[in-house]
């Protein structure tokens, strides 16, 4: 289950960062945003954390689950702004759509 938590939350990031205009620029170059895409991007990202915060409750209890939630965010956050959008940022949206499938699998399994 915390490899769901931090593919989650890797995705909630990963949208609320598109939900901004300057992100949006560097991925997509000139061409400016529409304000329905950043707000969708911005919701998404936001139920995105509350469902990690959720998956990591129901697994671990109130005790536990809100710390490793927490850390989740941290190594999600750490991944994101130190490792792919230096490098990598064109990574970001398809890993963004294709890590929580792989979360939800190994949860399942």
């Amino acid at each position: 289950m915390m490899l769901l938590a931090l593919t989650l939350n890797f995705s909630a990031f990963a949208a609320l960062s598109l939900a901004m205009e300057k992100h949006q620029l560097d991925l997509h170059g000139k061409a400016h945003p529409r304000p329905a895409r950043m707000r969708l991007c911005r919701g998404s990202g936001w139920a995105l954390l509350v469902t990690a915060f959720a998956a990591c409750v129901v697994d671990h209890g109130w005790a536990a689950g809100p710390v490793l939630w927490l850390g989740a965010m941290t190594v999600s956050g750490l991944l994101i702004a130190f490792g792919l959008y230096p490098w990598r940022p064109r990574w970001i949206a398809p890993l963004a759509w294709a890590l929580p499938v792989v979360g939800l699998a190994a949860a399942v399994l």
